[in-house]
């Protein structure tokens, strides 16, 4: 298993700010798996998709499913790639091509660790994405220092175990910044 270095702001959460108005990001909260001077990458994590099911994604298998399908949903993971998968899970799941962000998450993108979930042998916890969220070389930290972004620590209860519609207020929550006092600049022409 490769260890991503602990770098920046590698394995923490990027939650978007109230005032960002793409509709992609709007109310997002991001799991970033790497953070370097090349750039971020990362996944949106409380956005289910609402048009294609992990079923759809299962392949015809020799033996029956272990899981119920219908439980794992799929998430909108970022604009780019989108139908490329992803699978970020608890770190005690490690196979060839695994990624450790760090002691307690990894990243999975092979069609093995999707079966090892239907046969009830994968991760113990996993969220499903398709596509990722990807930032040039210093465009991140100008995005934060824009106040686009805001940054908080995350633990696996959090990614793996709060309800999608509540895990933006909760990560706001923790960024501990008041809401009252942000100032919201309009464009004008």
């Amino acid at each position: 298993m490769a260890l991503i270095e602990d770098k920046y702001l590698s394995g923490q959460l990027l939650i978007s700010s109230p005032k960002m108005d793409d509709e992609c990001f709007a109310k997002s909260v991001i799991y970033l798996c790497s953070h370097g001077k090349e750039g971020a990458m990362g996944f949106i994590i409380n956005k289910k998709l609402k048009d294609f099911s992990f079923s759809d994604l299962a392949v015809p298998m020799d033996r029956p499913s272990l899981t119920n399908m219908d439980s794992i949903f799929l998430y909108q993971g970022g604009p780019v790639e989108k139908i490329r998968g992803f699978v970020l899970h608890s770190a005690e799941y490690c196979k060839p091509g695994t990624y450790q962000v760090n002691k307690n998450i990894a990243v999975s993108s092979s069609l093995d660790v999707l079966q090892d979930i239907i046969y009830g042998v994968g991760p113990k916890d996993n969220l499903v994405a398709l596509g990722y969220c990807a930032w040039q070389s210093n465009q991140l930290e100008r995005e934060i220092i824009n106040n686009d972004w805001f940054v908080t620590d995350v633990s696996n209860e959090f990614l793996f175990h709060t309800d999608d519609e509540d895990k933006w207020q909760k990560a706001m929550d923790e960024t501990h910044v008041d809401l009252s006092r942000f100032i919201y600049e309009s464009a004008h022409a």
